[in-house]
């Protein structure tokens, strides 16, 4: 995209980190997990990432989540969280210009060499299926960050969108968290009820992220944060990076989308695992909702309100790109981050406020994990 001088020269020089892509779960779900089928080197019009891409947008740093649907639950959902853990370590295997990043060296090492750093996270805690060994594995594989829940409740943590069974974390899910800590895998709360957000903050001794969420007084779906969460996400240390979808954008959507994922529930019992039908539906039911796009003001506009309430050190940029049916005009791939430090710089951030933003701030993050797991 084309930017004035000053943004992109910012934009240059800061380390861009994106919070959630769903790349891989793309990959499997329209082309079989097979790499030859989709090429990552070439830029293709569809979708929203690819290499291409990715330089185009300048972002440096991706995380990948290794995504597993919520009925996945006892039908093999660590099998299928390893087979993607797999998958994008097979994606950074076949393209030199990416590289696995296991920690803040490494991604300071990769960006600095020109190489896009890659993480993983892993997106549904029902993936661990009830044991701390398999999250022990996962981390051994190379995860970083665990989102607790997907859109239903496991049996041991709440989703912002189901029907509560624990009021919170059960005390299994306290150990889930501690374990994380000892681990140094950052806790990501994103999708999680209210209650349990504030269970991670009673518990979790190192600082946390929500990896793709915005702010709910913005909009006002429960998948956003709250401002008594932003406040103690703020003491907790951690980071709040804003997702891009439409829905959880525009302060309008957010009654439109709000049965959205009771929808996507039954689309899933309907299609039995057929995941292109399922996906084609999806779409089709989304797009007669007539959800308002919005537009990149309305993603600072999120950043914006948790600096005012969190302060500029606990926001980031969590995209959420592959795994969203509609962005907001200006972010229509990855190509598209510029236009986030352009808005940044148009509202008076001063340079070293907007690299906070766009990624030192996860950083830190995520170095205090380590240092914490040492400790």
């Amino acid at each position: 995209m084309s930017v004035d001088r000053k943004t992109a020269e910012l934009h240059g020089r800061a380390i861009v980190v994106d919070g959630h892509n769903d790349l891989p779960w793309r990959l499997r779900a329209e082309f079989g997990s097979r790499l030859e089928d989709f090429d990552v080197a070439r830029r293709h019009d569809d979708g929203h990432t690819d290499i291409p891409r990715l330089r185009e947008g300048g972002v440096d740093v991706q995380f990948f989540a290794a995504f597993v649907p919520s009925d996945y639950v006892d039908r093999g959902a660590a099998r299928v969280a390893l087979e993607q853990i797999d998958l994008i370590r097979r994606l950074v295997a076949r393209y030199a210009e990416l590289e696995l990043a296991l920690d803040v060296g490494d991604v300071r090492r990769s960006v600095a060499a020109g190489k896009i750093a890659v993480l993983i996270g892993v997106e549904g805690g029902h993936t661990i299926e009830g044991s701390l060994d398999m999250l022990r594995r996962y981390r051994e594989l190379g995860v970083r960050y665990l989102t607790l829940t997907h859109i239903s409740s496991t049996e041991w943590a709440d989703s912002a969108t189901d029907e509560a069974i624990n009021g919170g974390l059960s005390p299994f899910g306290e150990d889930v968290i501690r374990e994380m800590n000892r681990l140094g895998m950052l806790v990501d709360i994103s999708h999680v009820s209210d209650e349990t957000m504030a269970d991670v903050l009673r518990v979790s001794s190192a600082p946390v992220i929500a990896s793709h969420s915005g702010a709910r007084a913005v909009n006002g779906h429960a998948r956003n944060i709250p401002d008594d969460v932003l406040r103690d996400v703020a003491r907790n240390g951690g980071v709040v990076m804003v997702n891009f979808f439409s829905g959880f954008v525009v302060p309008e959507a957010a009654e439109l989308v709000r049965d959205m994922f009771a929808v996507g529930r039954e689309m899933r019992a309907q299609y039995g695992g057929d995941e292109r039908a399922m996906e084609k539906a999806w779409r089709t039911w989304f797009a007669g909702l007539g959800v308002p796009r919005g537009n990149v003001a309305d993603v600072v506009d999120h950043i914006e309100h948790i600096i005012d309430v969190a302060g500029v050190d606990h926001v980031g940029l969590g995209s959420d790109f592959d795994g969203i049916s509609l962005t907001p005009e200006g972010l229509e791939d990855v190509s598209r981050f510029p236009a986030i430090t352009e808005e940044l710089l148009g509202r008076g951030y001063s340079a070293e406020e907007i690299l906070k933003i766009l990624g030192e701030n996860l950083l830190r993050v995520l170095a205090a994990a380590d240092e914490m797991a040492h400790r």
